[in-house]
């Protein structure tokens, strides 16, 4: 997400793509595996809506009914019982009747005593000790009355969120200021990225913050960090700063999240390489070596100049660690910052309960542009396997498996970064190939792979180097290239994976140079009508403009497995488009979407959750959440779509495609205000609150219009009475609770 304009989040690296391998292009997606999970933190009628939702069973009109225990009475729960919400272009959170959202923690509030009350003008300081912006992934962790883990608490908890990026004109009084940058404006924008742990709790029945909690905390990107896994230690990592190539400063552009089944935090790094800049000369500098190879592949030309130019506020710490040229003359970056980038693009585990634990990035779960990271099922004396995209244009699925066996015992034990370091960082980094006909291999980047040691792209000095430069890594071994594979998520039941394919502006029928071609897996190229707006001024936008929702299902239902099925659960569309090339799940206007992002399986319900970043529909409506209950890989059939290339030739593509929504498998939840994204979800074990973040309302703004409220496109959540601005304040991003108003699950 970009921090300016949204036209300029058009054009982030997350929406260009640095990959110009010749591998082929996404031919095959996923489908789903069955299993069970071990727990579920919901109980038995969790369970049992869970199942039901896999299963796709339906009773009560359609939808799933499940029996749940409230108030000590055994009450009816129908699942997707809730009228739809409509599409909606308004400054304001709408969600369905019955329900009542409230705002939580936004941009700038406190968190403790000492800290000023946010005054939302611009001159507010000491981010360190306040929420940070964009607020994006999130988890819960329980808290009993005493103060200690408590996964069953739905009363007492610490959620842990990330700060991905910010809308940089609304944090300074007149906008911000041009190269070379303040001081005091790099120090306050620096700080309000990372993440926030914030203690909530239930009082007189209603979730607030514990402002003088002792477990609030920032992490930001000056937060010391160690190096842990394969690349610790590794030439790769040597700085100035750390000449043993063990430490770094801070986590950045951090996006989704995972939560550890010892209790832990792992976040993202996605958009990060922009933060950093490079000389107009430094390829020569760097005598063009493989670095030069590698800084290119993750999108770090030389001449870059920093997202915010923090590198431009002074010629000292901290603020020289974001020029990452060859300044130096040692051999083997120890006087410079050449190796800077090589710190970021990790999972990074974060003990929320501990503020005393060591946070650690994970090299072994690979280098790439980072969003969540989702769990499959966990069996004992079987390995542990996660799930992860890589949010670029033409980039690839991952998974981790790791070489220890799950010990259940470990899901209690007091050390948790311990239990971290016996999963996480020793294993195998696994990159998807598709095919055609609906099978996949997940294939290991190893250095042991004759593909990888003989690549001539890129020579490999060892697995740190691998793991470092896993791109490359996936690019040797002929990896299939993706629609922006962004949030992931593992069915609580089936255990069937499911990511997001935000959308891809690059994929043609006929495709040029930086263009992906139609395969199996992304088979849509089209072109979106649609009414210029301020936030995307184009009257049109070609390619996967939609995005689409695929579904892998492991081999045996193996996590470990090295092959596995797919097919597209959901693609994205407008209710009135094309039938035979856009609407292939014929959506319909209470369930039509586009550019899917944030996926999150609840635990109580087993609902899957479904949230959406989309420039491209914001002509008709801002950004939504909706509720569906999935079927299972095989529930549907097979499409194929007809194109017509400019010879007049005629290309059909084929692909595995689900079962269609209809009105008892998915519906519309929630519409957020203006020109935001709705990212980030969390909910209480019993299932009755959620929690949900609506990013960078408004974001679209000048640095000539930042004192002219009149020239905002939002005021939320100032316009609905929280915080400093009233009806015309600075809009924030902010975090908001949810809940029904008779007491039941949210989704019911």
């Amino acid at each position: 997400m970009n921090d300016l304009t949204r036209q300029e989040h058009l054009a982030d690296p997350d929406d260009i793509g640095n990959n110009n391998s010749g591998n082929p292009t996404f031919d095959s997606v996923l489908q789903a595996r069955l299993s069970r999970r071990n727990v579920l933190r919901g109980g038995v009628a969790s369970a049992m809506g869970a199942m039901f939702g896999s299963l796709g069973l339906s009773a009560c009109g359609g939808t799933t009914a499940v029996a749940t225990q409230q108030a000590g009475n055994v009450k009816s729960e129908t699942l997707l019982g809730f009228t739809a919400v409509a599409k909606s272009l308004a400054d304001s959170v709408v969600i369905p009747t019955g329900y009542t959202a409230t705002v939580l923690y936004a941009l700038g509030d406190p968190l403790t005593g000492a800290t000023p009350a946010y005054r939302n003008d611009g001159t507010d300081t000491s981010f360190e000790n306040r929420a940070g912006d964009h607020a994006d992934g999130m988890e819960y962790f329980g808290l009993s009355a005493a103060g200690v883990r408590d996964d069953n608490s739905s009363d007492r908890a610490l959620l842990a969120m990330n700060h991905e990026a910010i809308t940089q004109q609304f944090l300074h009084a007149n906008g911000a200021t041009a190269n070379p940058r303040p001081i005091g404006e790099a120090d306050k924008e620096i700080a309000a990225h990372g993440v926030s742990i914030v203690e909530v709790k239930k009082a007189n029945g209603a979730f607030a913050t514990v402002q003088s909690s002792a477990f609030n905390r920032r992490i930001t990107p000056l937060t010391p960090i160690e190096i842990s896994g394969v690349a610790r230690g590794n030439a790769l990592m040597k700085t100035i700063h750390s000449p043993a190539g063990t430490a770094t400063r801070g986590t950045i552009n951090n996006c989704g999240t995972g939560r550890t089944p010892w209790g832990t935090l792992l976040t993202g790094e996605e958009n990060w390489a922009g933060y950093f800049a490079r000389g107009a000369a430094d390829d020569l500098a760097r005598a063009n070596d493989k670095s030069v190879t590698s800084l290119k592949r993750y999108g770090r030309n030389q001449g870059a100049a920093g997202r915010h130019g923090w590198e431009t506020a002074a010629n000292t710490e901290p603020y020289l660690r974001f020029n990452i040229s060859k300044l130096g003359a040692s051999l083997d970056g120890t006087d410079d910052y050449r190796n800077e980038l090589n710190g970021f693009g990790y999972i990074v585990e974060i003990d929320p309960y501990d503020k005393t634990a060591l946070i650690k990035k994970r090299t072994a779960m690979g280098r790439f542009a980072h969003e969540s990271a989702a769990f499959g099922l966990l069996g004992a004396g079987k390995p542990v396997a996660l799930y992860m995209g890589d949010d670029s244009q033409g980039e690839y699925i991952y998974k981790y498996v790791s070489t220890a066996n799950w010990d259940a015992a470990d899901a209690s034990a007091a050390n948790r970064i311990a239990v971290g370091d016996k999963y996480l960082d020793s294993g195998k980094l696994y990159v998807a190939k598709f095919n055609a006909d609906g099978s996949g291999e997940w294939i290991e980047l190893n250095i042991a792979n004759a593909a990888i040691a003989a690549y001539p792209t890129y020579i490999f000095a060892d697995q740190a180097d691998v793991v470092v430069n896993a791109r490359i890594a996936a690019d040797a071994v002929g990896a299939t290239k993706m629609d922006r594979p962004e949030w992931c998520g593992v069915h609580p039941v089936t255990g069937e994976i499911y990511y997001t394919l935000t959308n891809n502006l690059n994929r043609r029928l006929e495709p040029v140079a930086g263009q992906y071609g139609l395969d199996a897996a992304n088979p849509r190229a089209y072109t979106d009508p649609r009414t210029a707006t301020l936030s995307n001024p184009s009257t049109s936008n070609s390619g996967n403009v939609n995005g689409h929702i695929i579904r892998v299902a492991e081999t045996a239902g193996n996590h470990a497995a090295t092959t596995f099925r797919w097919d597209i659960y959901l693609f994205g569309a407008q209710s009135d488009a094309d039938p035979a090339r856009v609407n292939l799940s014929s959506l319909t206007g209470d369930q039509d979407f586009s550019s899917p992002d944030g996926l999150v399986f609840s635990s109580a319900t087993g609902l899957c959750w479904i949230q959406t970043d989309d420039a491209y529909y914001g002509d008709t409506t801002n950004c939504m959440m909706l509720a569906a209950i999935p079927g299972a890989i095989g529930d549907g059939s097979t499409k194929t779509i007809s194109y017509t290339k400019l010879d007049n030739s005629v290309v059909n593509v084929s692909t595995p495609v689900g079962k269609a929504a209809t009105a008892s498998t998915l519906k519309r939840f929630l519409v957020g205000p203006v020109d935001c994204e709705i990212t980030g979800l969390a909910e209480t074990p019993d299932g009755k609150t959620m929690f949900v973040n609506i990013q960078h309302p408004g974001e679209t703004i000048s640095k000539a219009n930042v004192t002219d409220p009149t020239k905002y496109l939002s005021h939320w959540p100032a316009s609905a009475g929280y915080g400093a601005g009233g009806a015309t304040g600075r809009p924030r991003s902010a975090t908001i609770v949810i809940t029904k108003n008779d007491g039941g699950r949210i989704g019911s």
